[in-house]
């Protein structure tokens, strides 16, 4: 590991101002009275946050962990509009889910979305056949109005040359279709910082310890900076208790008699290095309702999800045996062996969808929001999918300024008439990104390697330049931090400075790639932290 001279925290010009810190932020939230105070950095209070600044609101956003730090950042990575939807006859579901997919990954944020084409395999005695599948994917591509090309089918031979490690035992056929991807915990990234661009205040690793209430109606929040230790308040006219796992004990805070609004289920994921390269995904029917994926992500394969009841503490939800067994079993009716050795799994993470209260399977369950009002006047909200996080966003705020007595004012800014696709920070061509950090990265610093470019390009988008930018002042910033890994230097002190990166996981794991990939050694684990130390 290149040892690094220490790196100051980044100039305050526009371009590449830093952050306040931690302590000029807590004084901010302290002294204000907010219009909402947000609490939960999941995607959805981040929308919200976003929504809410942008319609004219003073917003707080507050998370006793990172940002995006727990299921937000532990998905399936996908932009989607619900293949399995279809099977439940929710045409019009489908439908919305495309429409918000194709805004994010067109209009709102192409620099962070990349198309992905999907092979849906049909083997001898599958619980669909060719016929029927052929028929979804076509009315699935209908609902998208044809814009990822049509569903069809296609010959075994010719999705093996796609998908080299296609399982060709028994298999009939293969229906195509196409959905996006992303990265999700970058994605979330960007959206608190254009939360932040409309307005909102935000602090991550900030734990909620109490509710402010005046008579009888809640109106803030004690917190604990796990930083430091510090405590401080937040005074707002309105709490959105936005949580996620962790809804229904911010509302024993509210009503210790609150009855439970939700239940979870857990999805557990495993990460795995290719065997060759991949140039589709496979998405392959389980049986009647389940889906299991393989799917291309970031130079890896990511497969998964699992899908069953969860009832313990959310901060322990962890990848058992059993779910790694279950997903490389899954995997292996369409994925050859040699690609499911468990010596290539480089990381396993599980997630926590929260699904509404009641009785049955949870794989059959909707994916719906739930929004609940405490009896202390906290809006409670939780669920729905990554896709339509900015559909979200904008009912929740609907839904706010529908309150009785307009606890948010009566001349809030109504989504309405708010532009609907507003895009999200570095928004750019990332073909045309990657091809001028090529072209100037030479001068004056070391040359930008390809996949470096590529990288920062499908990440970052515009926002690369001020990466090159710190990597051409200080050449040491222009190392890779791994040799197999295409992050440099220069995006840790980035992340410091401008992503409101604290600690090493931070960093390591939702900033960047390298825990994902299974190389976030304890030499690149301590001159992360150096490096976030220099900062402070």
């Amino acid at each position: 590991m290149t040892t690094l001279q220490s790196v100051p925290a980044l100039g305050t010009h526009p371009a590449s101002g830093s952050l306040p810190s931690r302590a000029e932020t807590r004084e901010q939230l302290s002294k204000a009275t907010y219009d909402l105070l947000v609490i939960g950095g999941g995607i959805l209070g981040i929308s919200t946050a976003w929504h809410a600044a942008q319609s004219g609101l003073r917003v707080a956003l507050v998370d006793a962990g990172d940002f995006a730090g727990a299921t937000s950042s532990a998905s399936s990575k996908l932009l989607h509009g619900g293949l399995r939807y279809l099977q439940t006859g929710a045409v019009k579901l489908v439908a919305e889910n495309h429409f918000e997919r194709r805004a994010v990954s067109r209009q709102v944020a192409p620099h962070l979305a990349n198309p992905l084409t999907f092979y849906l395999p049909v083997y001898k005695g599958g619980p669909h056949g060719a016929a029927k599948l052929g028929a979804g994917v076509f009315a699935y591509s209908a609902l998208s109005a044809f814009g990822d090309g049509v569903g069809h089918v296609i010959s075994p031979a010719r999705a093996q040359r796609d998908v080299p490690e296609l399982r060709t035992d028994n298999l009939k056929a293969v229906a195509v279709y196409g959905d996006d991807q992303m990265n999700d915990a970058r994605m979330a990234l960007m959206t608190v910082r254009a939360a932040v661009d409309a307005g909102a205040v935000v602090l991550n690793h900030a734990a909620v310890t109490g509710l402010r209430f005046t008579k009888g109606r809640v109106t803030g929040a004690e917190l604990e900076d796990r930083r430091d230790g510090t405590e401080f308040g937040v005074n707002a006219r309105l709490v959105l208790n936005a949580t996620g796992p962790w809804v229904d004990h911010l509302r024993k805070l509210e009503d210790p008699a609150s009855a439970p609004s939700i239940r979870l289920s857990k999805g557990a994921h495993l990460v795995l290095k290719r065997t060759r390269p991949w140039k589709a995904a496979l998405a392959t029917p389980i049986d009647k309702y389940r889906i299991t994926f393989a799917l291309p992500w970031e130079d890896m394969l990511l497969l998964g999800t699992t899908d069953e009841e969860y009832e313990g503490d959310p901060a322990d939800v962890a990848v058992t045996e059993k779910d790694t067994a279950q997903i490389l079993d899954e995997a292996a009716f369409s994925v050859r062996d040699q690609q499911l050795s468990r010596d290539l799994i480089t990381y396993s993470f599980a997630g926590l969808r929260v699904l509404p209260g009641g009785p049955g399977d949870t794989s059959k369950a909707k994916r719906e929001t739930v929004v609940t009002e405490g009896r202390g006047g906290m809006l409670s909200v939780a669920g729905g999918k990554w896709t339509t996080f900015r559909h979200i966003g904008r009912t929740v705020m609907n839904k706010l300024a529908e309150l009785p007595g307009h606890p948010l004012g009566e001349d809030m800014e109504p989504m309405a008439r708010l532009p609907k696709k507003v895009p999200l920070p570095g928004i750019a061509n990332p073909n045309a990104v990657a091809h001028r950090l090529l072209v100037d990265g030479g001068t004056p610093g070391p040359r930008m390697s390809a996949d470096t470019a590529r990288h920062l390009a499908t990440h970052y988008g515009s926002l690369s330049f001020d990466i090159a930018r710190l990597a051409n002042e200080n050449p040491a910033l222009g190392e890779r931090i791994h040799p197999d890994a295409p992050e440099i230097w220069a995006q840790v002190a980035y992340a410091r400075d401008r992503e409101w990166a604290e600690t090493a996981d931070d960093v390591l794991r939702r900033r960047t790639t390298l825990t994902i990939r299974g190389l976030a050694t304890d030499d690149i684990r301590a001159g992360v932290e150096d490096m976030l130390a220099d900062g402070r």
